[in-house]
Order: C-alpha cells, then structure tokens, then sequence
C-alpha cells in the first residue's frame, strides 16, 4: 500500500512538472509571438513613414516642376517696345506703352544723331530733305540692332515719327536687320498732321516675317490715357 502511494505520487509530481514546462513554453512562445508582431508593427510604420517621404519629395517635385513651368510661362510672352524718337514725343508715347504692356523699350538710335538743323525739313538742303530726295542716302548706319534676348520677345511694338508719309527712315535698318518669325508686331507713331498711311505695311514688306497687326498713330504730345486706352483694346 505504501509503495503504491509513493508511486502514485511520483506520478502526480511528473504531471506537475510538465504542467509547469508546459505553461513557461507557452509564455515564452507567446512572448516570442509578442516580439514579433512589434516587430512587424515597427516595420509597418518604418515602411509607412519610408511611403510618406516618398511622397513627401514626389509632392516637393511636383511643385518645383510646376514652378519652373510658371516661370517659363512668365518668361515668354514678353513685350518690348522698339522706337526712333527723333524730338522726344515718339519716345514719351513708347513709354506709355511699356508701362501699361509692362514691356522693356529699345531704342534705335542713329550712329549719326540728327541735329535740329538736319530735321528741318522745310530746308531743301537740310540732311532729312537731301535723304528724302535720294533713297540711296537712307540707309542708316544705326548704334545698335541687335536687342538682348531677342527670342524671348512674343510682342513687339514698333514706333517711329511719320516722314513724308512713311515710317521714319531710321526703323527701317532695324526692321531689316532683324527676324521677326513667331512675333506679333504692333506698328504705331507720331505725328502733328499725317496719318499711320501705309508706313505700317511698307515696315511688313521690309521685314518680311512676323504677323503685323493695324497700327495706330498719335498726335504730338499724346495723352497717356489716350495711350493705355488703345493698348487695352488689342486684346493682347
């Protein structure tokens, strides 16, 4: 009988202990499960926060492609104002242009300035007379013809001071000195007396490119609000 409850609790010691071994290899397995969802989880979030800098820089990209398409879109489409003032007032009215057209202004200039005495035009021997009586003497030799970044211009304004019914000689070496393709070019002048005439076309058959819109012609000393009226009515 003894040896039988000895035996008897051997046995109840064996279940006890396997019990126990049983219990701990269940804590350290869930434990282990634990470890690695956490695991997981932080790798998870490492990936999402890895998503989100990606996004993040794809975004900054996105603008900055965006920004340098707005600055390419301001950058074309400029305006520029090209004019021969010969006594300021084609001058004054390029100005007005540019301020409401927020253009940049050119101005030709003659290598040989004409002086009061060669405008004169009532003298038969004063420098604009003897050129207008002999082409061959229009040809003017001018500073410069050549604008800085010329290509960027869409819209160019050409003005000049009307001579015996056409466009002041001195535009002309400008106008032939340069390519017009791709451009809208907009003629206009001055005058006390005579009309745009047919000076804005004879420019066009010069240049030989270029699509030349109607011009306009303005009295000496125009008003500016004459001016900025004419310029809002292009439409441009």
């Amino acid at each position: 009988m003894m040896k039988a409850k000895k035996l008897f609790a051997v046995i109840l010691t064996g279940i006890t202990a396997a019990g126990l071994l049983a219990g701990c290899g269940s804590a350290a397995g869930s434990q282990t499960q634990s470890t690695s969802g956490t695991e997981a989880s932080t790798t998870e979030e490492a990936q999402s926060t890895s998503g989100t800098e990606t996004s993040t820089a794809e975004a900054a990209q996105s603008t900055s492609d965006t920004e340098a398409s707005t600055t390419e879109e301001a950058q074309s489409g400029k305006v520029l104002v090209v004019y021969y003032s010969a006594t300021g007032n084609t001058g004054e009215v390029a100005g007005y242009i540019a301020d409401a057209m927020d253009g940049d202004l050119f101005e030709v200039e003659p290598a040989e300035p004409y002086t009061d005495e060669d405008l004169n035009w009532t003298d038969d021997n004063s420098r604009v007379t003897r050129e207008h009586e002999d082409e061959s003497l229009r040809n003017v030799e001018l500073v410069s013809t050549t604008v800085e970044d010329w290509d960027s211009y869409d819209t160019v304004f050409i003005g000049y001071p009307i001579w015996w019914g056409i466009a002041a000689w001195p535009m002309d070496t400008f106008v032939e000195a340069n390519d017009f393709t791709g451009k809208t070019v907009i003629p206009f002048c001055t005058s006390a007396s005579s009309g745009l005439g047919e000076s804005g076309e004879l420019l066009a058959e010069l240049a030989g490119t270029g699509d030349w819109l109607e011009g306009e012609r303005f009295r000496s000393g125009a008003d500016e609000g004459d001016v900025q009226e004419w310029v809002e009515g292009l439409g441009l």
